[in-house]
């Protein structure tokens, strides 16, 4: 109990303030207190409250975010931002559907409409810490086993089955047997499109979003592009380089990366290696994930393309092709590429050489 008070004081300082302005029972629950029996970095913090979650909210200083639909609220303390809600029951109307929400009578009800049990722990901010754990979360956690709450759970609402992915990647944990078996017939098509991506991008976001979706594909329920599972690894491995990983953002390359639909990566990736002015007119106005994708696939060209061609600028701009003669339009633009073509090409160099390459191309329209 002196071990788990501890873990949560240096884990969640901000847990003090809610605590001193509870009035009713409050808990943190669900990834908190996975990640506080793991020792993992805090997660994202997510009370419920055994009462009204807007007036805790109000009386930490007001919600900077509510949602009436689930009785959720979302307020700041001390830095840091929690989801704080009534205790509450969730009932799912058609497969896939948003469930319908009333409040509960209690925590331990509370838990029941989580995902697995490892997610279905809570710890009282009030009193002694202790885990309150009504469906062996805590011994799932030690086994290393994702086990889901009840049957219907992937029916209910099937996007649980990609979270499976990402909780068994992240912590290389296994499907409990009867879990196994209700996660394949998990059908992904009751839910909206807009819903899955977002869970998919979730687990792209992931460090081990390549265990996750080489999950989900030998589960069945997604189907890898051709050639998709070496082009996650090629890619992550790219995004652990910080000029990739500042360039395309890791969630829309892996899912790329994953699931396609293909674009102009191929065409990239087929290309004779250009020379530098050539280059830059050809990935200029790519997509960054396509080029993510074709320097994955083999472009080596492109690493020369983004951590050199690209950085090259010409001394001149525009107003310099104006006051030269050049009539605003289409001509100062063609004049500037000429230039920049010919300066990455090392056909000229210094200002002068610019504007005379510039204005040539601009007078030969």
């Amino acid at each position: 109990m002196t071990d788990l008070a501890a873990a949560l004081r240096h884990a969640h300082p901000e847990l003090d303030r809610v605590r001193r302005a509870a009035r009713e029972p409050v808990y943190l629950v669900g990834g908190a207190v996975r990640d506080l029996l793991l020792g993992r970095p805090r997660a994202d913090v997510d009370l419920v409250v055994e009462g009204d979650a807007a007036a805790l909210a109000a009386r930490l200083g007001g919600a900077s975010a509510e949602h009436d639909r689930f009785g959720t609220v979302k307020v700041e303390v001390e830095g840091h931002e929690l989801d704080i809600a009534s205790a509450r029951t969730e009932t799912y109307p058609a497969p896939g559907s948003l469930p319908v929400v009333a409040p509960a009578g209690g925590i331990e009800v509370d838990l029941g409409r989580r995902d697995f049990t490892i997610n279905a722990m809570a710890v009282p901010l009030t009193g002694e810490p202790r885990v309150v754990d009504p469906h062996g979360g805590r011994a799932d956690l030690e086994r290393g086993v994702l086990r889901v709450l009840h049957p219907r759970s992937f029916e209910d609402d099937p996007t649980r089955a990609i979270r499976a992915a990402r909780y068994a990647a992240r912590f290389d944990f296994e499907l409990e047997p009867e879990t196994g078996k209700l996660l394949r017939r998990a059908d992904l098509t009751t839910v909206s499109a807009d819903r899955r991506r977002a869970e998919l991008e979730r687990l792209a976001a992931e460090g081990s979003a390549c265990q996750g979706f080489e999950r989900l594909d030998g589960w069945g329920l997604i189907d890898l592009r051709d050639d998709g599972l070496d082009l996650l690894r090629a890619v992550d491995d790219l995004l652990e380089r910080p000029h990739w990983a500042e360039f395309a953002p890791r969630e829309e390359a892996m899912m790329a990366a994953a699931l396609g639909p293909p674009g102009g990566e191929e065409l990239l990736a087929s290309m004779w290696p250009p020379r530098p002015g050539e280059g830059v007119e050809v990935a200029g106005g790519r997509d960054p994930v396509e080029l993510i994708l074709a320097r994955a696939m083999g472009a080596d060209w492109i690493e020369q393309y983004l951590t050199a061609w690209s950085r090259v600028e010409l001394e001149i701009g525009g107003d310099d092709l104006i006051a030269a003669g050049v009539p605003q339009g289409p001509a100062v633009g063609r004049g500037l590429r000429a230039a920049r073509r010919r300066k990455l090409e090392g056909e000229v160099s210094g200002r002068e050489a610019e504007l005379a390459a510039a204005l040539e191309a601009a007078r030969a329209g």
